[in-house]
């Protein structure tokens, strides 16, 4: 089981999973900088953006409100993809840092605290998180599904088919992959509106509407059970859902049902399986990030020991002056130290060649997450529905020409055959 588990390194860092993760990271990013260009997000005046309304609803969530209309008039704002981006980077990191130092308490309070970032950014600012979701969405529906494609078939028949024909898998089956993390968002929809009815009923005058309640409270009771039961499963089964699209050719709500089948069929299980994988991959990442650091750290030396022979002869490091020094905890550094429009054009090139370098670290992130939950899908299916892990869906424009292929080869032994006894 944890030899299966720990290929998904080796799957994740397959060149054709890299490009398309990057490719989502980029078409991600340029939404939300796009999006960003009409800032939302109210700043304190000269902090350079380092102190918004975010940094308060963290400590002081009550004052938010004041505190946007006290700043509302000064016109510094930033976008809310980049607040949360800069603020969810450094969750992450410190999750990490807390994984390894086994403080447990700690990593879940990161968690804790990038969902509280997230419930800011839906509450705050709801049109922007409505429509940046859809098109986040809509990426990773086309992005994930693809990988988890790959993953599938590199795990189940050691193929490794190319970035057009995942691509074309995921294109074919986008309105499973974009509506089944919708479908129990949809159920909770439902139910809740239930209970919820049943409230309005209750505000029926003359004693009606208390009697009514408790008339009819086992409905609600009902609903209520439906929604645990929902956020339960898709919380410990969110994960499973896009690789079931990509090995079994399901549709949404057999996808969901699959998902939440496995999970309250082998919980433990489930549980082992995904916690296993979540403190492999954070090993994997320092390790990618590792490499990284030395390949930024080596070509820097290289470069500052070139420009020392300018040092000798008493002319200024230029390298110095267009980058800063890398380090593990921070690889991507913009130098500010320059001079001159050609120092500025020199930093900026140098700016975005490392940019590239951060963007495949976190490509392999994205990559890892959906070749390892893949995996994870398909040792689940083998629990619990005793299928075959070698067992994957094929398209039947597939089949069929693999099986014209066959018959053609047939035929051909036979004529040779033929020749032969001739």
């Amino acid at each position: 089981m944890f030899a299966r588990i720990f290929r998904s390194f080796r799957m994740a860092i397959q060149p054709s999973k890299l490009i398309i993760a990057f490719g989502m990271i980029a078409a991600i990013g340029l939404a939300g900088w796009i999006m960003d260009l009409r800032g939302t997000v109210v700043v304190t005046p000269n902090t350079r953006g380092s102190e918004t309304e975010l940094n308060l609803y963290m400590s002081a969530p009550q004052q938010v409100q004041s505190y946007i209309k006290r700043y509302a008039e000064t016109g510094e704002r930033k976008g809310v993809f980049s607040t949360l981006w800069r603020f969810g980077r450094d969750r992450f990191h410190g999750v990490l840092r807390n994984l390894f130092a086994m403080n447990l308490p700690a990593v879940l309070d990161s968690v804790t605290e990038y969902i509280r970032a997230v419930k800011w950014a839906v509450r705050y600012h709801p049109v922007y998180c409505a429509i940046f979701g859809l098109i986040k969405l809509c990426i990773i529906s086309i992005g994930g599904g693809a990988i988890c494609r790959i993953a599938a078939l590199q795990f189940a028949r050691d193929e490794k088919p190319g970035v057009t024909e995942s691509l074309q898998y995921s294109l074919k089956k986008f309105w499973s992959f974009f509506t089944t993390p919708l479908v129990p968002a949809g159920i909770i929809i439902v139910a809740g509106a239930f209970i919820f009815l049943l409230g309005v009923l209750g505000n029926i005058p003359l004693g009606l509407g208390e009697l009514i309640v408790g008339l009819f409270v086992w409905v609600g009771l009902a609903a209520g059970a439906i929604v645990a039961a929902v956020v339960i499963g898709a919380a410990a089964g969110f994960n499973l859902m896009f690789p079931a699209i990509a090995y079994d050719g399901s549709d949404s709500l057999d996808a969901v049902s699959r998902s939440f089948n496995y999970v309250y069929a082998k919980p433990w299980r489930m549980g082992f399986y995904t916690i296993t994988a979540f403190v492999y991959g954070a090993i994997c990442y320092i390790f990618v990030r590792f490499f990284a650091y030395l390949l930024l750290l080596a070509t820097y030396t290289g470069l500052r020991l070139g420009a020392g022979l300018n040092s000798a002869r008493g002319l200024p490091d230029k390298i110095a002056a267009v980058w800063r020094e890398p380090s593990f905890s921070q690889l991507l550094v913009y130098s500010t130290d320059t001079v001159g429009l050609s120092e500025r054009g020199a930093a900026l090139l140098i700016y975005l060649s490392v940019l590239i370098i951060v963007g495949l670290v976190v490509s392999f992130i994205i990559s890892f997450y959906f070749s390892s939950n893949t995996v994870i899908y398909a040792l689940m299916r083998n629990k619990v529905d005793g299928t075959a892990l070698e067992e994957i869906y094929t398209e039947p424009e597939q089949t069929r020409v693999k099986s014209n292929g066959a018959q053609a080869e047939a035929l051909q032994s036979c004529e040779n055959n033929d020749d032969i006894g001739a």
